[in-house]
């Protein structure tokens, strides 16, 4: 069963070209990784007002790329390279604030 999963994260003011452009040359290596965690249809926006990133990602397997129960080597050094851009944790995770679903339409 696949489950939904959207969440919101702090992107930090004047950082958003850098967040794009990071995104852009994203490592093939952790597109692999976040696959093989059954993460599927994944999508980032971005809201020019408030600089919050909203995330949804469908996920096939209990995780999501947002756990951090788990890390592996690549998802942290990502972390790491993001830290300076984003609100994160003290291991550098993005702060990730789940958001619950109300509506859905097939």
């Amino acid at each position: 069963m696949t489950r939904r999963f959207a969440f919101k994260m702090q992107l930090k003011p004047g950082c958003e070209q850098e967040y794009q452009r990071r995104h852009a040359a994203i490592w093939p290596e952790l597109v692999e990784m976040i696959r093989e965690q059954g993460v599927s249809n994944y999508s980032i926006y971005w809201d020019r007002d408030t600089n919050i990133l909203f995330g949804y990602q469908e996920c096939s397997k209990d995780g999501s790329s947002q756990d951090t129960s788990n890390v592996d080597p690549i998802t942290q050094r990502w972390w790491d390279m993001m830290a300076d851009i984003m609100e994160v944790n003290p291991d550098n995770s993005p702060v990730t604030i789940p958001l619950q679903e109300v509506f859905h339409l097939d």
